[in-house]
């Protein structure tokens, strides 16, 4: 997550998954994995999936 710069790709998401919120995206260090576990969820991807898309945007 720190290869992405600042709150980029949280913006990115948020445009392209509408059924995402600001809340969702926040996290605390250490936490990462809690937060990629409930977006995989409300998005409907694998973490793996997810951590892809991340990298693309």
């Amino acid at each position: 997550m720190k290869a992405n710069k600042g709150g980029y790709w949280k913006e990115k998401l948020l445009k392209k998954f509408k059924n995402l919120s600001h809340e969702d995206l926040n996290f605390k260090e250490g936490e990462e994995n809690a937060m990629l576990a409930l977006l995989s969820e409300k998005i409907g991807k694998s973490k793996q999936e997810l951590l892809k898309l991340i990298i693309m945007l």
